[in-house]
Protein backbone atom coordinates (compact mmCIF):
# COMPACT_ATOMS: atom_id res chain seq x y z
CA UNK A 1 0.00 0.00 0.00
CA UNK A 2 1.37 3.47 -0.96
CA UNK A 3 2.35 5.53 2.05
CA UNK A 4 0.11 8.61 2.25
CA UNK A 5 1.16 12.12 1.74
CA UNK A 6 -1.19 13.89 4.65
CA UNK A 7 -2.00 17.68 4.69
CA UNK A 8 -1.42 19.34 8.26
CA UNK A 9 -3.23 17.88 11.12
CA UNK A 10 -5.35 20.59 12.79
CA UNK A 11 -6.96 20.74 16.68
CA UNK A 12 -8.80 17.52 16.25
CA UNK A 13 -6.56 15.53 14.07
CA UNK A 14 -7.80 16.65 10.90
CA UNK A 15 -10.56 15.90 8.55
CA UNK A 16 -9.08 12.65 7.09
CA UNK A 17 -8.39 11.52 10.58
CA UNK A 18 -10.44 8.31 11.67
CA UNK A 19 -10.05 9.39 15.43
CA UNK A 20 -12.32 11.96 17.30
CA UNK A 21 -10.87 14.90 19.22
CA UNK A 22 -10.20 14.06 22.87
CA UNK A 23 -9.75 15.91 26.17
CA UNK A 24 -6.63 13.49 27.80
CA UNK A 25 -5.91 12.91 31.73
CA UNK A 26 -2.79 11.74 33.45
CA UNK A 27 -4.56 8.44 34.80
CA UNK A 28 -7.92 6.57 34.35
CA UNK A 29 -8.99 8.19 38.05
CA UNK A 30 -8.94 11.82 36.68
CA UNK A 31 -10.83 10.59 34.15
CA UNK A 32 -13.69 8.61 35.66
CA UNK A 33 -13.88 11.66 38.12
CA UNK A 34 -15.22 14.18 34.80
CA UNK A 35 -17.23 10.70 33.58
CA UNK A 36 -18.24 8.70 36.27
CA UNK A 37 -20.52 5.98 34.02
CA UNK A 38 -16.82 5.38 32.69
CA UNK A 39 -17.54 1.92 34.36
CA UNK A 40 -17.45 -1.49 33.25
CA UNK A 41 -15.89 -3.03 30.22
CA UNK A 42 -14.30 0.41 29.28
CA UNK A 43 -12.87 0.33 32.71
CA UNK A 44 -11.27 -2.84 31.93
CA UNK A 45 -9.91 -1.84 28.53
CA UNK A 46 -8.57 1.26 29.90
CA UNK A 47 -6.66 -0.39 32.41
CA UNK A 48 -5.34 -3.63 30.63
CA UNK A 49 -1.93 -4.17 30.98
CA UNK A 50 0.59 -5.41 28.14
CA UNK A 51 -0.48 -5.54 24.66
CA UNK A 52 -3.65 -4.56 24.01
CA UNK A 53 -3.41 -6.81 20.52
CA UNK A 54 -3.19 -9.75 22.79
CA UNK A 55 -5.89 -9.12 25.04
CA UNK A 56 -8.20 -8.33 21.41
CA UNK A 57 -6.72 -11.49 19.62
CA UNK A 58 -7.38 -13.73 22.88
CA UNK A 59 -11.43 -12.79 22.58
CA UNK A 60 -11.84 -13.11 18.59
CA UNK A 61 -13.79 -16.36 17.96
CA UNK A 62 -12.28 -16.52 14.45
CA UNK A 63 -9.37 -13.61 13.22
CA UNK A 64 -7.98 -10.75 14.44
CA UNK A 65 -6.36 -8.67 11.76
CA UNK A 66 -5.05 -4.85 10.83
CA UNK A 67 -6.62 -2.62 8.44
CA UNK A 68 -4.66 0.63 7.64
CA UNK A 69 -6.20 3.98 7.04
CA UNK A 70 -3.94 5.60 6.73
CA UNK A 71 -0.08 6.06 7.39
CA UNK A 72 2.35 8.58 6.08
CA UNK A 73 4.58 11.67 6.97
CA UNK A 74 2.18 14.43 8.42
CA UNK A 75 1.96 16.65 11.21
CA UNK A 76 1.09 15.89 14.56
CA UNK A 77 -1.71 18.04 16.54
CA UNK A 78 0.27 20.96 18.53
CA UNK A 79 -0.79 18.72 22.05
CA UNK A 80 0.73 15.29 20.58
CA UNK A 81 3.66 17.46 19.53
CA UNK A 82 3.96 18.80 22.84
CA UNK A 83 3.38 15.20 24.62
CA UNK A 84 6.63 13.86 22.46
CA UNK A 85 8.84 16.45 23.40
CA UNK A 86 9.07 17.46 19.29
CA UNK A 87 8.66 21.28 17.83
CA UNK A 88 5.29 21.12 16.59
CA UNK A 89 6.07 22.27 13.10
CA UNK A 90 8.71 19.15 12.83
CA UNK A 91 6.54 15.54 10.08
CA UNK A 92 6.39 12.66 11.73
CA UNK A 93 5.07 9.44 10.68
CA UNK A 94 1.39 8.90 11.39
CA UNK A 95 -0.10 6.09 11.30
CA UNK A 96 -3.82 5.13 11.42
CA UNK A 97 -5.37 1.69 11.79
CA UNK A 98 -8.89 -0.36 12.93
CA UNK A 99 -7.97 -2.88 14.98
CA UNK A 100 -10.75 -5.74 13.80
CA UNK A 101 -11.97 -9.08 15.29
CA UNK A 102 -14.07 -11.49 13.77
CA UNK A 103 -14.63 -8.97 11.07
CA UNK A 104 -15.66 -6.17 13.06
CA UNK A 105 -13.35 -3.02 14.30
CA UNK A 106 -12.94 -3.07 17.93
CA UNK A 107 -10.26 -0.23 18.48
CA UNK A 108 -9.22 2.67 16.05
CA UNK A 109 -5.78 3.34 16.70
CA UNK A 110 -3.20 6.42 15.97
CA UNK A 111 0.56 6.36 16.41
CA UNK A 112 2.60 9.20 16.43
CA UNK A 113 6.58 8.06 15.36
CA UNK A 114 8.87 11.40 15.08
CA UNK A 115 11.59 11.78 12.51
CA UNK A 116 14.88 10.75 14.94
CA UNK A 117 12.72 7.53 15.76
CA UNK A 118 12.56 6.01 12.26
CA UNK A 119 16.53 5.77 11.93
CA UNK A 120 17.98 2.83 12.25
CA UNK A 121 16.25 0.04 13.29
CA UNK A 122 13.77 1.90 13.94
CA UNK A 123 13.08 2.47 10.04
CA UNK A 124 11.09 -0.68 9.95
CA UNK A 125 8.36 0.79 11.79
CA UNK A 126 7.22 2.71 8.66
CA UNK A 127 7.15 -0.96 6.46
CA UNK A 128 4.55 -2.87 9.51
CA UNK A 129 2.04 -3.15 6.91
CA UNK A 130 -0.83 -5.42 8.63
CA UNK A 131 1.40 -5.89 11.28
CA UNK A 132 0.06 -5.08 14.46
CA UNK A 133 2.24 -2.14 16.25
CA UNK A 134 1.63 -3.26 19.64
CA UNK A 135 2.61 -7.26 18.87
CA UNK A 136 5.88 -5.71 17.03
CA UNK A 137 6.28 -3.24 20.19
CA UNK A 138 6.14 -5.65 22.65
CA UNK A 139 8.25 -8.38 20.65
CA UNK A 140 11.12 -5.92 21.21
CA UNK A 141 12.40 -5.82 24.68
CA UNK A 142 14.40 -2.39 24.54
CA UNK A 143 11.28 -0.89 24.26
CA UNK A 144 9.06 -0.04 26.84
CA UNK A 145 5.75 1.62 27.78
CA UNK A 146 5.53 4.54 30.09
CA UNK A 147 2.01 5.47 32.37
CA UNK A 148 -1.18 4.90 30.28
CA UNK A 149 -3.22 8.10 30.60
CA UNK A 150 -7.06 8.07 29.59
CA UNK A 151 -9.02 10.22 27.18
CA UNK A 152 -12.46 10.97 27.15
CA UNK A 153 -13.64 11.40 23.47
CA UNK A 154 -15.76 14.03 21.66
CA UNK A 155 -17.81 12.06 18.95
CA UNK A 156 -17.96 13.76 15.46
CA UNK A 157 -19.31 10.86 13.36
CA UNK A 158 -22.18 8.29 14.68
CA UNK A 159 -20.04 4.91 16.48
CA UNK A 160 -17.09 6.82 17.12
CA UNK A 161 -15.16 5.77 20.39
CA UNK A 162 -16.62 7.73 23.58
CA UNK A 163 -13.33 6.82 25.40
CA UNK A 164 -9.20 6.32 24.43
CA UNK A 165 -5.88 5.20 26.10
CA UNK A 166 -2.51 6.33 24.75
CA UNK A 167 1.04 6.06 26.08
CA UNK A 168 4.90 6.98 25.16
CA UNK A 169 7.06 3.64 24.35
CA UNK A 170 10.72 4.76 24.51
CA UNK A 171 14.21 3.20 23.74
CA UNK A 172 16.63 5.03 24.87
CA UNK A 173 16.57 8.12 23.10
CA UNK A 174 13.58 7.20 20.86
CA UNK A 175 9.82 7.60 21.46
CA UNK A 176 6.74 7.03 19.89
CA UNK A 177 2.80 7.89 20.97
CA UNK A 178 0.79 4.92 20.69
CA UNK A 179 -3.46 5.88 21.56
CA UNK A 180 -6.26 3.00 20.87
CA UNK A 181 -9.91 4.50 20.35
CA UNK A 182 -12.34 1.78 21.74
CA UNK A 183 -15.25 1.36 19.67
CA UNK A 184 -18.67 0.61 20.67
CA UNK A 185 -18.71 -2.72 19.33
CA UNK A 186 -16.07 -3.50 21.65
CA UNK A 187 -16.99 -2.43 24.96
CA UNK A 188 -20.79 -3.70 24.28
CA UNK A 189 -19.22 -7.14 23.92
CA UNK A 190 -18.98 -9.08 27.34
CA UNK A 191 -15.77 -10.05 28.92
Amino acid sequence: MPSRVCEPAVSNHGSHSIVPPVRWYRSFRQARLNRPALAGTAAFWLQAEGSLTRHLQLRCRQRFHVEVAHEGFCLPTREEALTLGIPHRQRAWIREVRLCGDGTPWVLARTIIPLDTLSGRGRRLRHLGRVPLGAWLFSHREWSRGPLQTGLCHPVRPGDPRCARRSIFSNRDHRLLVGEYFLPELLARPL
